[in-house]
């Protein structure tokens, strides 16, 4: 979550893909470049900035041909052009909204999400996938607001990081197959629960401390209050399988079990953009 470890993840993804060390200011350019390369992606970043399609592009083409979201294009009809200028619309002030809350929250949604598929199919949420870096599906509901929005983005934006680390440094000493098995499994902080593949599990337990952030900055509690619990004990099931986290995995999962022990806003904040955390080996993790 922290922006200079995500540009330092970035930098080494586009060093192992171009054999390139990109500097800072060309580093989304650079991100840009390497996941278009066919080995990463079938289809390349096209422009600057989040280019929007809708569920007749080319990216809602290529998931409905080949089963990705399934349970986000299913039921998606066509849409009209003020449906999509509402979308779209709905989408540039979410951006401003998450500038607000942290720019540096905005920094990584830029940087790492490059196509942004919008439909409606009645899914009310969104969907990123390993295999299609920079790419996220979204599904808004009838009664989204302009923080449901913004908070999309950030929760298929903190996907698009966790797959991005995942490829740097590797987060599991098993595979996501062998990770589907029941004693592989652990809780889910979202799915309140429900059991759930470790890596899936602890990407959910992740991403939903950015969003209580922003709840809380825009003076909500509802996830504050719904995943308080859930997620601290999705952090003692997470511990349980620590044995299956590489090294790399563990300093996120420590850091994560912190912040699930005792709910604290000002610390998130510091994380997101402190020096502190942005190294392998962050001083706080000592």
């Amino acid at each position: 979550m922290n922006i200079g470890h995500t540009y330092e993840n970035t930098a080494r993804l586009v060093h192992a893909v171009t054999g390139e060390y990109p500097a800072a200011e060309d580093l989304s350019t650079a991100y840009r470049a390497a996941v278009s390369n066919p080995e990463l992606r079938p289809m390349p970043v096209e422009g600057e900035g989040i280019s929007l399609s809708y569920e007749n592009g080319a990216w809602a083409e290529f998931c409905t041909d080949n089963g990705i979201f399934q349970h986000i294009f299913k039921g998606a009809g066509p849409s009209d052009g003020p449906t999509r200028e509402g979308w779209d619309n709905k989408v540039a002030n979410a951006l401003d909204l998450v500038q607000e809350i942290s720019p540096d929250l905005r920094r990584m949604v830029d940087l790492l999400v490059t196509d942004l598929v919008i439909l409606n199919s009645g899914a009310d949420g969104g969907g990123s996938a390993s295999h299609i870096p920079g790419v996220v599906v979204m599904s808004p509901g009838q009664n989204w607001g302009v923080l449901d929005y913004a908070m999309c983005l950030v929760h298929e934006g903190m996907h698009l990081n966790l797959f991005l680390a995942d490829k740097v440094y590797g987060t599991f000493r098993l595979s996501s197959t062998e990770l589907e098995a029941e004693q592989y499994r652990a809780l889910s902080a979202v799915k309140i629960g429900q059991r759930r593949p470790l890596d899936k599990a602890f990407h959910a337990a992740i991403v939903t401390v950015p969003l209580m952030l922003m709840e809380h900055h825009e003076g909500r509690t509802t996830l504050v209050d719904l995943y308080t619990k859930s997620l601290r004990d999705a952090c003692e099931d997470l511990q349980r399988q620590r044995p299956h986290f590489t090294e790399y995995g563990r300093l996120l999962l420590d850091e994560l079990c912190r912040f699930g022990e005792a709910i604290d806003f000002d610390h998130v904040a510091r994380a997101i953009s402190s020096p502190d955390y942005a190294g392998y080996r962050p001083a706080v993790a000592a």
